[in-house]
């Protein structure tokens, strides 16, 4: 049979993967180096050269996405649908062994799979029967755990033993659950791998039977599997099969979800004679990109080592812009943006990517004021975030605490004791007395309506709300500091601490972030429409949720974190926020292999890139709620340097200043007053660089500035007053 198609197209190195022994194989597949590509066609390869039939494959992903696109290209390539052929999930071919196996694994014929909503329900369920304390146990943080220890592969008996009654707490809930899901029938995910790895360590007979079934098995991102999916492929493929590994260890960046690294570079140790192929040319990016991403990654110890290479020339080097802070690194991000598109680029080639979700708003604000459609990849804008809706429902109540929408939203979240029970009750009484749920609370509280403990809960509810109401009316509180007060008394951070992981983590520097932007509000005595600046800028939030995200198929620039970046592509590429203590992240300096998931973060950044990329960096930036002045990051004083050129205003490139060792917060004044000159607030004589003279507080630096005209406010570094808004209009500053 003449297989000679199925290698036509392919690189030498491709050839080599795709045509090699019917034996274990390690493909290191580098950024852009066609690996899917080189999946599909060894699956060709088994079937026609050693005709194998599909019947004898298993192809593993992480994705059900790229499980349909894996046999459509199947499919298309060999002409024919891959009919009995495996090819799925993890969790979707463990589901498919359990519901074939049900008797054998000891479960129910019609068991039901739980998603992560209805297993937190059946937690929650679980702690009120045992009458557990839910602030003290948070039921999200015992989901966390009970996912955790699955993915290690360890069910509630083998939890080591402690003496930390917390942890004894978590271990004795897991027992309760795991009787619960027994008893109903219910799986999560997490069961169904751990479940189908129990079903082959404890049936010999058909574990020898799938053994013998599976002659080869193929596994795609091979770096991002965690311990119980390595376990189970381990068992599948046994001392009989063989096993195709496709990944790449410098794009292991899931560690805090669980994925082990060192899954991939213990490979070879795991597996008999194994052959190693890299897969180095890269088909995306221009060489300066890839010279920079090589340089970068070769400061991690441990890689199993390749380097990316292309024929394809070697493009402009990457750009480096040191904004003063975050609205000037937003406000040249935009400039960027608007030049190319004008230059004729679609805004959906265009993708700015960060290393923390709070960095989107001040992005999001100044693409919402240039009319520049985006969207925000797999999550939601800065104002639709769950925690800062939370949070503006709190400010709500406490400018009227008659807005039943707010009341309903936040008046058990955090948990405090007042049930749904309690709150139809709340409803009913309202809707009889054609009152406002807060006004039916204040009638259960003074009237005993309710039992002592869910009367209790409503008062301290409304305690809380009226001591957020007394903050509006302090007259020394700024907006920002008004908000810090609410999420505080509101218990939010306390509450989305006690969710591990980085969604925890991203929820309280949202939380953060919000604070930063109503400390950075633009609000005038003379906005008539607006009793206070609390109103104008809930109204202001509002509108900016109400800003629906771009048609999935509108031109739009695409915005997202770095690790939801993982797997695309984009001719121009801007990674933001590159500084010390934001990326890397600060957290990452505390725990042992987090630095260098980091770099590995920083690499698959640069290797979205396809023709152009900058890098930027704020040398002052207010974010979580706070002002810091952070260090260019690590990672650029890592990329070679002849890969680098450093942009400033009006085009003038230089030697990257951040390679050369000298004290950032020192050259602030020094540097920045000639890097800012040029951006002058519209429709005044007063440009961000300037030097200016106050009646009161003396001379100082125009450092940033929002809105135009006389109405603008501008932003002043003064000499001995610090740093002070002020709006034109009334400030009588003097351009020096």
């Amino acid at each position: 049979m003449d297989v000679s198609f199925i290698l036509d197209a392919l690189n030498d190195k491709q050839r080599e993967a795709v045509a090699a022994p019917l034996q274990n194989s390690l493909v290191l597949a580098g950024a852009g180096s066609g690996k899917t590509r080189v999946l599909v066609h060894r699956i060709a390869w088994l079937m026609h050269a050693y005709e194998l039939s599909p019947y004898s494959l298993m192809a593993v992903t992480f994705t059900n996405k790229a499980a349909r696109e894996m046999q459509g290209r199947i499919e298309q390539l060999v002409g024919l649908p891959p009919q009995g052929m495996w090819v799925g999930t993890f969790h979707g071919l463990a589901h498919r062994l359990l519901r074939a196996h049900w008797r054998d694994a000891g479960l129910k014929e019609n068991f039901q799979i739980m998603d992560s909503d209805d297993q937190l329900r059946l937690v929650k369920r679980i702690m009120r029967e045992f009458n557990i304390d839910d602030t003290r146990w948070p039921p999200k943080q015992v989901a966390w755990f009970i996912n955790g220890q699955k993915d290690e592969g360890r069910r509630a008996a083998h939890v080591p033993d402690s003496h930390d009654p917390f942890s004894k707490g978590m271990r004795e809930l897991y027992y309760h659950y795991e009787e619960a899901c027994e008893r109903n029938g219910l799986l999560d995910f997490g069961e169904l791998l751990l479940r189908a790895h129990e079903l082959m360590l404890t049936n010999p007979a058909l574990l020898k039977h799938y053994q013998q079934r599976f002659v080869h098995v193929l596994v795609d991102e091979f770096q991002d599997t965690n311990t119980i999916q390595y376990a189970w492929l381990r068992v599948m493929v046994g001392d009989t099969g063989t096993i195709t590994a496709v990944g790449d260890d410098d794009q292991s960046i899931y560690g805090w979800r669980g994925a082990k690294i060192e899954n991939i570079q213990n490979f070879s140790k795991h597996f008999n004679d194994v052959a190693t192929i890299r897969l180095e040319q890269n088909y995306r990016s221009t060489g300066q990109i890839l010279k920079a991403a090589n340089g970068l990654i070769q400061n991690n110890d441990d890689r199993l080592g390749k380097e990316l290479w292309t024929d394809s020339g070697d493009g402009d080097p990457i750009s480096l812009y040191a904004g003063f802070n975050e609205q000037d690194e937003a406000r040249f991000i935009l400039e960027i943006i608007k030049k190319w598109r004008d230059d004729g680029t679609a805004l959906k080639d265009m993708a700015i990517l960060y290393r923390s979700n709070a960095q989107s708003r001040v992005i999001e604000e100044c693409l919402v004021r240039e009319q520049l459609p985006y969207r925000i990849y797999g999550g939601h804008r800065f104002y639709d975030r769950l925690e800062i809706k939370n949070a503006l429902a709190y400010a709500r109540l406490a400018v009227d605490p008659n807005d039943d929408g707010a009341m309903e939203r936040v008046i058990n979240v955090p948990p405090r004791g007042i049930g749904e029970r309690s709150i139809g009750t709340l409803r009913e009484i309202a809707r009889d007395q054609g009152c406002s749920m807060w006004q039916a609370a204040e009638h259960i509280v003074q009237h005993g309506v309710m039992p002592a403990r869910a009367s209790n809960a409503i008062k301290n509810f409304l305690q809380i709300i009226d001591g957020m109401g007394n903050t509006l009316i302090q007259p020394d509180l700024g907006l920002g500091d008004v908000f810090e007060h609410i999420i505080q008394e509101a218990g939010l951070i306390p509450h989305h601490e006690k969710e591990k992981g980085e969604k925890g983590e991203a929820r309280i520097e949202n939380l953060k972030e919000l604070v930063s932007a109503a400390s950075g509000f633009s609000w005038s005595e003379d906005d008539e429409e607006f009793s206070s600046p609390m109103m104008a800028f809930l109204d202001q939030a509002v509108l900016d949720a109400g800003e629906a995200q771009a048609d999935e198929y509108q031109d739009s620039v695409q915005l997202m974190t770095l690790h939801s970046a993982k797997g695309l592509e984009f001719p121009l590429v801007f990674l933001t926020g590159v500084e010390e203590n934001l990326f890397p992240s600060k957290m990452s300096f505390e725990e042992p292999g987090r630095l260098e998931e980091e770099r590995r973060l920083c690499y698959v950044g640069i290797t979205r890139a396809m023709e152009k990329l900058y890098i930027t960096y704020a040398e002052s930036r207010r974010l979580h709620g706070s002002e810091s002045f952070n260090s260019p990051s690590r990672f650029i004083r890592e990329i070679p340097q002849e890969c680098i050129e450093e942009v400033r205003l009006r085009s003038q490139v230089a030697r990257p200043v951040s390679m050369q060792r000298h004290n950032y917060q020192g050259t602030l004044q020094k540097q920045n007053q000639s890097i800012l000159h040029g951006y002058q607030v519209p429709e005044t004589n007063v440009s961000m660089g300037d030097r200016v003279k106050h009646p009161v507080f003396g001379e100082g630096l125009v450092i940033n500035y929002e809105g135009q005209g006389p109405q603008a406010r501008v932003q002043v570094n003064f000499d001995t007053e610090g740093t002070k808004w002020l709006v034109l209009s009334f400030a009588k500053l003097e351009v020096l």
